[in-house]
């Protein structure tokens, strides 16, 4: 026995109920489009400005190291001056 006819009636009516919500619930809005395009926006300049800001802090690493650099062969050149220095004491 297949079913009584209010059955046979109602499964269509039913799946097309949640056909139709289904698709309205996936549906989005011109204005929830607009938020998500303005989240995107917001999102994409603050990765700009981070960019920007991680460019200017390698530069300055780099900037810091090159001056440790020189400090170093400053440093160096001292005290090989200091040894020449001590050793010319030394042999008089």
């Amino acid at each position: 026995m297949r079913g009584t006819g209010k059955n046979r009636l109602c499964t269509p009516v039913l799946a097309a109920i949640l056909v139709a919500s289904a698709g309205m619930a996936g549906c989005a809005s011109t204005t929830d489009m607009q938020k998500l395009q303005a989240q995107v926006d917001t999102a994409t300049a603050d990765a700009q400005a981070a960019k920007t800001e991680a460019a200017e802090a390698k530069a300055l690493a780099q900037k810091a190291m090159s001056t440790a650099d020189d400090a170093k062969a400053t440093s160096d050149a001292t005290e090989a001056k200091i040894d020449r220095m001590f050793k010319k004491a030394m042999y008089k």
